[in-house]
């Protein structure tokens, strides 16, 4: 069923394979993007791959923060075209500051789970297990790097949330979304001190909280 053995960093399917064997054929890895982020949504990806089809995908998935931009870009069209389903969940910084970051992980996790294409047999989570038990489950402790779909679904989670800022910062500009991607950058750091929180902001996040818009320093002259 493609099993192989671990080389360097390249996850395997041994976890996949032990439940494929044991009759569970749609296995749903999933993984998130944007927890750490101050501002835009957390996203999260589901994805169900086909144990027939994964000469293919072997080569190139990798946990996604291993891979240049162009690199995700590419594994997540052959993720696309190869795995059995992929379902995608997106929560917005207004529901991370109301409820809190670990519930609209979980809101992601269960959204991208409820889009997939047909009910997982058996779902491998990413370090924290689901607060459900409606799906079979288990949480795989740094699974992005040791299971191949959990990897499969961090590519599609941060490649997904990477084009939802570039089209933020067309709508918002000014922060420099497109290039951090609401991460705490030097730069990002610079437009909350002048500009103040936008929308999109977390609000709840200690360096966005010391910035209320009220004393930012407005725009150079």
């Amino acid at each position: 069923m493609g099993m192989r053995e671990s080389v360097g960093a390249f996850p395997t399917t041994r976890i996949e394979g032990m439940l494929w064997s044991a009759g569970a054929v749609r296995v749903a890895g999933v993984d998130e993007a944007g927890r750490g982020a101050w501002a835009g949504p957390v996203v999260a990806a589901a994805v169900v791959l086909d144990p027939h089809a994964l000469e293919e995908l072997l080569p190139c998935v990798r946990d996604s923060k291993q891979l240049s931009a162009n690199q995700r870009t590419a594994a997540a069209r052959v993720i696309r075209a190869r795995a059995m389903a992929v379902g995608v969940g997106t929560v917005a910084s207004r529901v991370i500051d109301e409820a809190g970051l670990a519930f609209a992980g979980q809101l992601a996790f269960w959204r991208a789970l409820r889009s997939l294409r047909g009910t997982p047999d058996y779902v491998l989570v990413d370090g924290f297990p689901l607060w459900s038990d409606e799906y079979r489950q288990a949480a795989v402790l740094q699974g992005d790097q040791h299971c191949l779909s959990i990897a499969a679904a961090s590519i599609i989670a941060k490649v997904t949330r990477d084009d939802l800022m570039r089209s933020l910062d067309r709508l918002v500009p000014g922060y420099g979304f497109a290039a951090h991607k609401g991460y705490g950058s030097v730069g990002h750091r610079e437009a909350l001190l002048w500009r103040g929180p936008s929308t999109h902001h977390r609000r709840s996040f200690r360096p966005v909280a010391a910035l209320d818009g009220e004393g930012a320093l407005g725009p150079p002259a």
